[in-house]
This record gives C-alpha cells, sequence and structure tokens, in this order.
C-alpha cells in the first residue's frame, strides 16, 4: 500500500507527537512549558530528518490547503499545527500555564 505523499509526512509527524506526548514528556519529572519546548525543538528535527530523507531532491510538491509547497515547510507546518491543541491539552492536563516559561501555571 502506498500512501500520498501528505499523508506518509502526516503518519511520521503523528508517530513523534504520540511518543512524546503519551511517553516523553509524562515520563520527565517536573516537566516545564520551557523544558517541552526544548526537547520539541529536537523532535521537530527528527521529523524534518525524516520527511528530508524521504523527499529530499524528488521535487515532490506538497498541498497546504491553500498554496503548494515543499517537503520542509509542509513537515514544519504540519508538525506545528498537529502539536498545538496537544500541547494545551497536556499543559493544562498538568496544571501548567501552556503560555507560561516557567511550569508556575
Amino acid at each position: 500500500m502506498t500512501f500520498a505523499p501528505e499523508s506518509q509526512i502526516l503518519l511520521v509527524n503523528a508517530a513523534i507527537l504520540l511518543v512524546a506526548y503519551l511517553g516523553v514528556y509524562p515520563a520527565i519529572e517536573g516537566i516545564t512549558p520551557m523544558r517541552m519546548a526544548t526537547i520539541d525543538i529536537v523532535l521537530t528535527g527528527l521529523a524534518l530528518a525524516v520527511a528530508g530523507y524521504l523527499f529530499w531532491g524528488t521535487g515532490t510538491r506538497f498541498s497546504l490547503l491553500l498554496f503548494s509547497t515543499n517537503w520542509a515547510v509542509f513537515s514544519f507546518v504540519a508538525m506545528l499545527i498537529m502539536e498545538i491543541p496537544l500541547y494545551i491539552w497536556f499543559c493544562r492536563a498538568r496544571g501548567m500555564d501552556p503560555f507560561g516559561g516557567d511550569g508556575d501555571g
């Protein structure tokens, strides 16, 4: 079975986010929004690396509803859109201010 290029990136992003929000973040004692942001940089880099491995040099275009873009922009924007609701849910479930950096929320 072959998935559309957009679906491939969305599945990779979803897998990374599921591991992060159901495994990594709950396991870290004293997690704060700032620590999450630091880890998110690494996770976003991982998502971009996988997308790059799959699509670098192929010339494949990706649809972002209103415009067409390359794999890097699509992967980054999709990761951002997918993560925002998870981040807000995770912070609120643990009594943290999602937009505060110190976790005292």
